[in-house]
């Protein structure tokens, strides 16, 4: 049976913001974003975990680079790309992050599914003195991705009393299939003190919820109601098996092949991923979130054009927020070649009143590959009045006045951006360029 298209919610919007308010919300309640298990983001997913660019604007000291990895790291994770949050968090690592960074990396190695990589941290963190309850919600978690179930629940039952542990016997229930231990084990995690967990419980007990406000359904709308809230809370891993069982009962459910699509996606699985969102788009073809999921996944392929008719579909469709889908295109027409159509849509981008800078920045470094070195420069220059703070913005109006010859306008800019970001090191190859 499925799900009516009443209660189907828009799948990619639900993951993708949910993830994406949990992480912000996370960020600056703990102000290094303290998570214990899943990243802040983003199923994205979003948008997303699953946006191409989301824009943070919160100002960070570009001189305490283990905060600027991390915020990076944060930036990559709300997009879904865990290799680049990897990256940034054990950069953060390397600047002496300690356990804010190492609980991230943990975080997107197992997003990655990089086991020994998460062992390895799980080493690091006890080194670093860790929470023993965030170690045991590392600990249960890699055991349930591996399908040590029991394992996981000696671990579980054998700790102390914590938010966390009840957490991990929340999820090993859903595994198992054990409902009313499940719901149980979240009551607990939600009447708890950990402020993230409290949320991902609610995710979850939210799916039971909604099953319960329609008595006719059946087992696999539960199943895939449940996958649905894994997604969401990070937990794809445990996901994708549930959803295997949902498709081999009933091979036309489109949602649970979106869910499918998505978990895959988002852990790298790319072919899997086309496979599952090209399934579900001969079972819906107007739908704008499998086609947006769709032209991530061609993306990650490598496949440009197949990418941008896909995103052109989603915004035809009516995918919001909008201002993705253009951000989206641009970047996938930069990388195939196709400059103008990219100019086009960073464009668009900044007709909005609160543009981020980092569509600045790619409209202005894609005029002046176009040519447009006027247009780049104005652009520049409207950069720094509404970005006055910010490094980057005196640097592209560095880069603009450099095409029209200005030396000196170029040189007072680019010495801004060193003031502001001394590490800016392009900047200070541009500046010895210049000459004396």
């Amino acid at each position: 049976m499925k799900i009516p298209p009443r209660i189907a919610l828009p799948i990619a919007f639900a993951v993708v913001c949910a993830a994406g308010v949990l992480a912000l919300v996370w960020w600056q309640l703990r102000q290094s974003a303290e998570i214990l298990q899943a990243p802040a983001s983003g199923s994205g997913v979003t948008l997303e975990q699953l946006a191409p660019n989301i824009a943070v604007t919160t100002a960070i000291d570009p001189r305490d680079r283990a905060l600027l990895h991390l915020r990076q790291g944060d930036v990559f994770a709300l997009k879904s790309d865990w290799a680049g949050a990897e990256k940034e968090y054990r950069l953060s690592v390397d600047n002496d992050g300690g356990l804010p960074a190492l609980r991230k990396l943990a975080q997107a190695q197992l997003q990655r599914r990089d086991i020994e990589g998460v062992e390895r941290t799980l080493k690091a963190l006890r080194s670093a003195g860790a929470r023993s309850e965030d170690l045991l919600l590392l600990e249960s978690i890699v055991a349930l991705r591996t399908g040590q179930l029991v394992q996981a629940d000696e671990i579980l039952l054998n700790a102390n009393e914590s938010p966390q542990k009840h957490y991990g016997l929340a999820l090993l229930a859903i595994v198992k299939g054990n409902h009313p231990q499940a719901q149980q084990e979240l009551q607990a995690v939600t009447a708890g003190w950990e402020p993230i967990l409290r949320s991902y419980a609610r995710s979850l007990q939210a799916a039971y919820d909604e099953f319960a406000l329609f008595p006719e359904s059946t087992e696999i709308h539960l199943t895939t109601l449940l996958s649905r809230a894994l997604a969401q809370v990070h937990e794809c891993e445990l996901a994708l098996p549930l959803l295997t069982t949902v498709i081999q009962i009933q091979a036309d459910y489109r949602d649970a092949w979106i869910i499918q699509g998505y978990c895959e996606l988002t852990s790298e699985r790319t072919d899997a991923a086309v496979a599952s969102l090209e399934h579900a788009y001969n079972l819906d073809p107007s739908k704008p979130e499998i086609q947006y999921f769709l032209a991530r996944a061609y993306s990650a392929r490598g496949e440009r054009d197949n990418a941008i008719t896909f995103l052109e579909y989603s915004l035809q469709n009516g995918f919001q927020p909008q201002a993705e889908i253009h951000r989206a295109i641009a970047v996938e027409a930069n990388l195939s070649g196709k400059i103008m159509l990219a100019l086009e849509h960073f464009a668009i981008l900044l007709t909005a009143p609160d543009a981020p800078l980092e569509d600045y920045d790619g409209y202005v470094k894609t005029a002046i590959v176009a040519g447009q070195k006027e247009d780049a420069y104005t652009k520049a220059q409207e950069a720094v009045t509404k970005f006055p703070d910010e490094a980057l913005a005196h640097e592209l109006h560095g880069l603009a006045a450099m095409e029209l010859e200005k030396k000196e306008e170029a040189r007072i800019s680019f010495e801004k951006a060193l003031e502001l970001d001394p590490y800016r090191e392009g900047v200070k190859e541009r500046l010895k360029g210049l000459g004396n």
